[in-house]
């Protein structure tokens, strides 16, 4: 009868242990994840702040040649040259912004937390 008391607290305090160690890994994995999220938090503000400086200064840039141009060039040939500048800045946004679309589809957020995920994963699947 000794033997089964022994070996159902033995039972219980393992699963007790294995269940503390399954909670500190959870709650360590939580926290990697908390200060990711808020170091993307400050990143995301931080490019769309930058991100608005530098439209705000390329408009400037374009605006002001632009006007120049126009301006300088003869009456009848303005029409042309106002079509073709649109168009040149048309294919420079439309480039820049297949660019940034293919460079947001590699983005990877929090991907130490999921490298740890998966290492997790991988020394559960080695054990079992």
């Amino acid at each position: 009868m000794e033997a089964e008391g022994e070996s159902g607290q033995g039972l219980f305090a393992s699963l007790r242990r294995l269940l503390k160690t399954v909670l500190a890994i959870a709650e360590n994995r939580l926290d990697l994840l908390l200060v990711e999220l808020q170091e993307s938090r400050w990143r995301f503000i931080y490019a769309f702040l930058l991100s608005g400086l530098v439209l705000i200064l390329a408009l400037m840039t374009l605006m002001v040649p632009t006007i120049a141009i126009v301006v300088w060039c003869v009456m009848a040939k303005r029409l042309d040259l106002v079509v073709a500048l649109t168009l040149v800045y048309l294919a420079a946004t439309v480039g820049f912004f297949l660019h940034l679309r293919s460079w947001l589809k590699t983005w990877t957020p929090f991907s130490a937390t999921v490298a740890e995920l998966k290492k997790d994963k991988a020394c559960l699947d080695d054990k079992s």
